[in-house]
């Protein structure tokens, strides 16, 4: 994804966040650093088997990347790079509405 439409990873990144289960999931990957599925499912109230399809979400969105580990297991880290593209789509959109609203409060001032 050499230049993403920065809505498009937007619509991703905040579909993927929508989900209580996926934000405690990063929640955890960013507090306890890489885990596999199985180590998540220590830390959280949720299957193992939910955390992996969580997981793939997660994944397909951005948020997170595969590492290989040791004898096949895969250990997931929090990767920021959709975020940021997120929240830099946010930033514009703030941005395009602060003019026209500075512009009605002084109007109405």
């Amino acid at each position: 994804m050499a230049n993403p439409d920065p809505e498009a990873v937007a619509q991703e990144v905040f579909a993927a966040l929508a989900d209580p289960s996926r934000r405690a999931i990063l929640a955890s990957l960013a507090s306890g650093g890489p885990a596999t599925a199985t180590d998540l499912a220590a830390r959280l109230p949720i299957t193992r088997q939910a955390i992996a399809k969580h997981l793939g979400l997660l994944s397909e969105a951005g948020l997170v990347m595969a590492e290989p580990g040791e004898r096949r297991r895969v250990r997931y880290r929090v990767d920021t790079a959709s975020m940021k593209v997120a929240q830099q789509f946010l930033s514009a959109l703030a941005r395009d509405w602060d003019g026209p609203l500075a512009a009605l409060r002084e109007h109405l001032g």
